[in-house]
């Protein structure tokens, strides 16, 4: 079996270039960014071509491209996908993709699927990966590659398009979202040099968030909050709340403050009774980026 990469040259192609290699399977890279892409090749010791030549020359296809690039890969390759061909993406919106590969491959199966992961992780080790199929023979597709994936220690889980874009709106696109906002916030406030010299745990969580964010693509995060369906219900809601607990404040209401803190304290405990034990290990954690 050949795994052709279309956006090999970006981090997530390369993740998955070196992932493939070690599993001993034949990689076939392709990308618009020729110096990239010639790197790669001296680096990886990889076939490189072009799109079209390398789908015409694997027996599966991971597409790893910019989701504002996605539709135009799609047309390009989509005549010459065969019927004994599998073509995944790995974008972090589901719904879009899984709706142009449709439309346009007629042969072959598609899979939309997302590692929700970045190209920074060593190992698929207990990384969460996220397959989405969309008929019976995606299923049967996925349920193989859902347990190849689980053979090499990866947590994954199988649902609709629309479900998982869904739970991304919370699990990236507020993230993402409180990330910026507290960065914006900080920079407009305090000296972030001097605030981090006498910073305790809470702070460097804050700010560890903050600048992992600020430090990504933001063309890619502008594409996640524009396309995930549930970003501005949800991120509505965190601003209702931050008014809530803010006018808390404003009115030096201590005792509607420590009321409202133990009953999200109690509910919190329900679902997840070691809770306190994150704080625990976010702290050892924290100690390696600010010792």
């Amino acid at each position: 079996m050949k795994v052709a990469i279309i956006g090999g040259a970006g981090k997530m192609g390369q993740w998955f270039t070196r992932f493939f290699i070690e599993e001993g399977i034949p990689v076939i890279v392709s990308d618009i960014n020729k110096e990239k892409l010639l790197k790669i090749k001296d680096e990886l010791g990889v076939a490189t071509t072009d799109n079209v030549n390398a789908v015409k020359n694997a027996d599966r296809v991971l597409i790893s491209v910019p989701i504002g690039n996605f539709e135009g890969v799609i047309r390009e390759i989509h005549s010459y996908v065969r019927p004994d061909q599998v073509i995944m993406d790995i974008c972090s919106v589901k719904e879009f993709p899984v709706k142009i590969m449709h439309e346009f491959i007629k042969n072959g199966i598609t899979l939309g699927t997302h590692p929700v992961f970045g190209p920074g992780v060593k190992s698929i080790k207990n990384q969460s990966y996220i397959l989405t199929p969309n008929n019976i023979k995606e299923r049967v597709f996925a349920k193989d590659f859902k347990r190849w994936l689980e053979e090499r220690n990866a947590n994954v889980f199988i649902m609709s398009p629309r479900k998982h874009d869904e739970l991304m709106s919370a699990v990236l696109g507020l993230p993402h979202f409180i990330g910026i906002v507290i960065c914006d916030t900080l920079l407009n406030y305090a000296n972030l040099s001097e605030t981090k010299r006498v910073a305790g745990t809470t702070y460097r969580m804050l700010l560890t968030l903050a600048e992992a964010v600020i430090s990504e693509e933001p063309e890619f995060y502008a594409d996640l909050q524009m396309r995930l369906p549930e970003t501005e219900k949800i991120e509505s809601l965190y601003c209702e709340k931050s008014r809530e607990w803010l006018n808390i404040v404003r009115r030096k209401d201590k005792l509607t403050f420590a009321t409202k803190m133990n009953s999200i304290k109690m509910k919190l405990s329900k679902i997840n009774p070691n809770y306190e034990k994150s704080y625990q290990i976010m702290n050892k954690l924290l100690d390696t980026f600010y010792p």
